[in-house]
């Protein structure tokens, strides 16, 4: 499978950089608690993308570590993708939320396009007090789209096979790890960059800023 991850060097602490590929796509991937390099992030997104804001696309993911009480984990790492480009944001260590971030993910323009999207947008709210206005669920999308009704109750996996063609494996140990760690494994960032991109990708191709 034509899927891969390497580290690059940094000069400063506040983040970590890597490339990600997946078959014949190459994310730019960083991963930060840094509120600075959120905000960064946020504005070299909107300066590439500046001609196209008003129906910008955007994967959204969350994760958190598993509990196995009633008591559920707060959100650890939310991820962000837009293009070739993924933010995975340590929010659970960052000393502050970005306002950047939270106009970003209010922004009436942006269409936030996830996997059961409204729950991950619901435990953002909860944990963290941040809103995400726009919000399109790629599982009835998908299932319109290729006229297969069971997509409605699909995993990502499934949807990338049948929207992309392109398999993606999704290690159970990886799903349930410590994902609120300080410091990320290299199969967490990969399993966390790839489910904000693949779901990027699925909303794009199926035009999810004109539902």
């Amino acid at each position: 499978m034509a899927i891969s991850i390497s580290k690059h060097e940094v000069q400063y602490n506040t983040h970590d950089e890597y490339t990600v590929h997946f078959y014949d796509d190459v994310v730019f991937t960083q991963v930060t608690r840094s509120p600075s390099v959120v905000d960064d992030w946020i504005s070299e997104i909107e300066r590439i993308h500046r001609r196209r804001l008003h129906c910008l696309i955007v994967g959204l993911d969350v994760e958190w570590r598993p509990s196995f009480s009633r008591q559920q984990n707060p959100v650890a790492t939310l991820q962000l993708c837009v293009g070739r480009r993924c933010l995975i944001f340590q929010i659970i260590h960052a000393r502050r939320i970005p306002q950047s971030l939270a106009n970003f993910l209010s922004d009436e323009d942006y269409t936030f396009v996830g996997v059961g999207i409204d729950g991950d947008v619901k435990k953002l709210e909860n944990n963290y007090g941040l809103q995400v206005f726009r919000t399109v669920d790629l599982r009835p999308l998908a299932a319109e789209d290729l006229e297969i009704e069971g997509l409605r109750f699909a995993g990502l996996k499934a949807l990338s096979w049948e929207v992309l063609e392109k398999e993606v494996n999704k290690p159970r140990n990886i799903t349930l790890s410590a994902w609120d760690t300080r410091v990320l494994t290299p199969a967490q960032v990969l399993y966390a960059c790839l489910d904000a991109f693949i779901a990027f990708e699925i909303g794009r191709v199926l035009s999810a800023n004109d539902v």
